[in-house]
This record gives structure tokens, C-alpha cells and sequence, in this order.
């Protein structure tokens, strides 16, 4: 974790770029390790980053990304991205998910797809494939990330201010950690399996 410190310390803005483009694109590296670790360096005053500075990063990581897999699927098209999709992380099973998510939801569901673990790095494989508007799709998305870059954002400076927590006071760490996986184990669950299953 050190190194992982470091690097956010050292590489900055473009660092946070980098990995929020890539946790949009084919690499599911999700952004609560990314943008909470630079958040709590910039608040304890380790790190020459301010918060509103790294949700702008993030926002525009997260667009970067987005788009690469727009067009990516735009111009290869639905049948090479299921035939070869395994290759790159990206599985015939989790592009018929985003695909029914596309489907049920049209283009609003970009914007609430980017506060989705899972389906909002897949998003822009249906959204190329059937050629949504791109200009469109960008807005959804920078709006999207926005607000989900904000959230952890938010909680991420109320818990640099929390002394027992920074202070790694073993209660207090759990606490966060349980309700933060608690939290998204049930988004996952109810977006992606209970919104995105097939229909008996």
C-alpha cells in the first residue's frame, strides 16, 4: 500500500487520470480504491492535490475511458467484441448484462450506470454497438461521474476527518469497511442481478 500511496503523492492529477480511465475501460479497478486513498492524502495535507481537484481528475478519467469503449465497440461491432471480449476481461456473459441494463433503461441508463459497480465500465459497449449519440453518451457520463466521484469524495473527506479512523483504531476501520461492502454488495446485487436477469 505504501507504493500505492506514493505513486498518488508523486504522479498527482494525471496520475488519478490514468487509473480512473483505465477503471472505465477494459481493467475493473474499482474507483473506491482510487479516489478515497488520494482524497484522505489531500486532506491529512501529504499529497499537493485539493478534493474538488481530484474529483475533476477523476471525472475526466472516467470520460477518457468511457469513450475509448464506446468507440472501441462502435467500430468493431457486437459480434467481434462477444467473440474476442474474454480476451480483454470483458466475457460474452457480462456484455448480454450491460446490453438488458441498455435495453431497459436507454440513455439514462449511462448516467445512473457510473454509480453501478460492474455495469458502469461495460456501459459503452452497448451504447457503441447500437450507436447512441455519442455527444449524448458524454454528457450522461461526465454527469454520472461527477456525482459518483463527488459521493466518495464526500464520505472520503468526512472520514480523513475522523480521528479514530485515521488513527487506524480497529473499530472504527471495520465499521467503514462493513458498511461501505454492505452498501454496494447491495447495489450490485439488486442493479445488476435483479434489473439485468433475463426474463423466464
Amino acid at each position: 500500500m505504501a507504493w500505492y500511496q506514493h505513486s498518488l503523492t508523486t504522479g498527482g492529477y494525471p496520475y488519478i487520470v490514468f487509473l480512473m480511465a483505465l477503471e472505465s475501460s477494459v481493467v475493473p479497478i474499482p474507483s473506491e480504491f482510487i479516489i478515497p486513498p488520494a482524497v484522505l492524502l489531500a486532506v491529512a495535507g501529504l499529497a499537493p492535490m485539493s478534493v474538488p481537484g481530484i474529483v475533476i481528475a477523476a471525472v475526466i478519467g472516467s470520460w477518457i475511458g468511457a469513450t475509448a469503449m464506446y468507440w472501441a465497440s462502435r467500430l468493431a461491432g457486437r459480434p467481434l467484441v462477444i467473440a474476442y471480449g474474454q480476451y480483454v476481461f470483458i466475457p460474452a456473459a457480462k456484455v448480454e448484462k450491460a446490453e438488458r441494463w441498455f435495453q431497459r433503461f436507454g440513455s439514462p441508463g449511462v448516467f445512473l450506470s457510473r454509480m453501478i459497480p460492474v455495469v458502469r465500465h461495460l456501459i459503452g459497449i452497448p451504447a457503441g454497438i447500437m450507436e447512441m449519440n455519442f455527444w449524448k453518451y458524454s454528457l450522461y457520463t461526465f454527469l454520472g461521474s461527477a456525482v459518483w466521484c463527488s459521493i466518495l469524495a464526500y464520505i472520503s473527506t468526512v472520514a480523513g476527518k475522523d480521528a479514530a479512523l485515521m488513527h487506524g483504531e480497529i473499530r472504527e476501520v471495520t465499521l467503514w469497511l462493513a458498511g461501505a461492502c454492505v452498501a454496494l454488495a447491495a447495489v450490485y446485487y439488486f442493479a445488476v442481478h435483479r434489473l439485468t436477469r433475463e426474463e423466464a
